[in-house]
């Protein structure tokens, strides 16, 4: 089982070295009996597993066969809605819901056969980068484990690094797929906004966040991005469009290199490991260009600014009285007070007020539509930047895995690790970070971004970076 990509895993099935049942027994075994250390699943789907992998094991029998996918035991971010199971956000408001439904892309991975083990942990309603803000538990990281596995889709990545599943989804705002993969040396892409469809994803901010996968190898992250992009009538943001693959020839790759992303207060480590592969890709024949991305100064404002304004709408539903915890009372204000107070935890009820006062009436102008101005300004910098260039090459994190306590009383310093993956988010386009190498026993993650739309060729650069 160690390591065992989606292509050794469909190979092995085929060539019947094993069945699907088999496997599924065999995952959830470690994962009961490994998982006590790492705290990455909030639930554990042993019964829909062994019912998906025997009904996998009919279709190969009977179909050949019909998928990658099929067979393939995955895990899924605990915001991500499978049907009949309980999807908790890692948060106490709603710790006993149950998805009345499966989400677009869980529904066509179903369609193709996968063995869902179970929902991982996350930062609460994905609000975080550490995985320390579930209401439930820390996850940690499978490399120190007295370090962050990263966030929000923490969980997700620790159980790929640890060989708890073959590949997992997450979701990503403002870097909480790559973030998380580099801290635990595996593949996180985050595909371009409308690329997969955001139905039957949690909301956290509606404009940032998109569905990715989180695998151990660039072509698992390429077939796992395959099966759930695509138009979805239920999310008028989705997109259906032609994968664009070029012919791809190392000769005629531009690279361009950001000077404000290598700047004072990163680790030397991190910095002399990126820059150790972008001398090794010039040695290939790769055009590497010093480019400027002059707003990325301002994207943690106008990240942070966007994000808690989406998250304060978003969250304005859980009242006490639609689903989820209620703490009902004589009246109604009441009543979502005391619900709000009781189910929602420190981080999310900081970001709900900071979305709150950005939104209010005299501060609308000066926080919220500002911070959209400058977001028109940061994606304008990419465009300008992908006139001369393919990709952009950057590190995913300033630091590789912080201890777990470190920044907990900090949110500023916990926001600020996100400095290298927002402005992705606000400009919509795809990014993918990939292991470069470690320092000391801590992985650190390089971060490639790409055109919009243009998936396959990122992932085709992210090939040639892998370690």
């Amino acid at each position: 089982m160690k390591n065992l990509t989606l292509k050794e895993i469909s190979r092995g099935l085929e060539n019947k070295e094993f069945s699907a049942l088999e496997l599924a027994k065999e995952y959830l075994k470690r994962i009961k009996k490994q998982d006590k250390k790492i705290n990455s699943f909030v639930t554990v789907t042993q019964d829909l597993a062994l019912k998906q992998a025997r009904e996998a094991d009919r279709i190969i029998r009977e179909k050949g066969k019909v998928s990658v996918l099929t067979g393939a035991p995955i895990a899924v971010k605990d915001n991500i809605l499978v049907k009949g199971e309980k999807t908790t956000c890692s948060s106490k408001m709603l710790k006993d819901y149950t998805a009345p439904f499966d989400a677009f892309a869980i529904k066509k991975l179903k369609d193709l056969g996968v063995v869902i083990l179970g929902k991982t942990n996350l930062d609460e309603f994905a609000m975080g980068a550490s995985t320390e803000n579930s209401a439930f538990f820390a996850t940690k990281n499978p490399y120190d484990l007295t370090r962050v596995p990263g966030g929000s889709s923490g969980g997700s990545a620790a159980a790929v690094a640890d060989d708890f599943c073959c590949c997992a989804l997450g979701s990503d705002a403002g870097g909480s797929i790559r973030q998380p993969a580099a801290f635990c040396s595996v593949v996180g892409l985050k595909p371009t906004y409308g690329a997969v469809s955001r139905f039957g994803l949690v909301a956290f901010a509606s404009s940032l966040d998109q569905i990715g996968p989180i695998t151990k190898n660039v072509d698992d992250a390429q077939t796992l991005f395959n099966a759930i992009k695509g138009k979805d009538e239920k999310d008028s943001t989705s997109i259906e469009y032609e994968i664009q693959d070029s012919k791809f020839r190392i000769q005629d790759l531009r690279i361009g290199v950001p000077k404000e992303y290598f700047v004072k207060g990163m680790d030397q480590g991190v910095k002399d490991l990126v820059q150790k592969k972008i001398k090794e890709l010039e040695g290939k024949g790769a055009k590497i260009q010093e480019i400027s991305l002059a707003h990325t100064k301002y994207a943690i404002a106008a990240y942070y600014l966007t994000a808690t304004s989406e998250a304060s709408a978003n969250l304005a539903r859980y009242d006490g009285v639609k689903y989820g915890l209620s703490k009902a009372q004589d009246n109604l204000m009441e009543t979502y007070l005391k619900t709000k107070s009781a189910g929602f935890g420190p981080e999310v009820k900081r970001r709900i007020m900071l979305g709150t006062y950005s939104l209010s009436a005299g501060y609308y102008d000066a926080f919220y539509l500002k911070a959209q101005k400058v977001r028109a300004l940061i994606k304008k910098d990419f465009d300008l930047a992908f006139k001369k260039t393919d990709v952009i090459l950057t590190p995913t994190t300033p630091t590789p895995a912080f201890k777990i306590g470190e920044k907990s009383e900090d949110p500023l310093a916990m926001y600020l690790s996100d400095i290298y993956t927002v402005s992705v988010n606000l400009a919509g386009l795809p990014a993918v970070s990939v292991p470069v190498g470690f320092l000391g026993k801590l992985p650190v993650g390089l971060q490639l971004i790409g055109k919009p739309f243009e998936e396959s060729n990122l992932l085709k650069v992210a090939g040639l970076c892998q370690e």
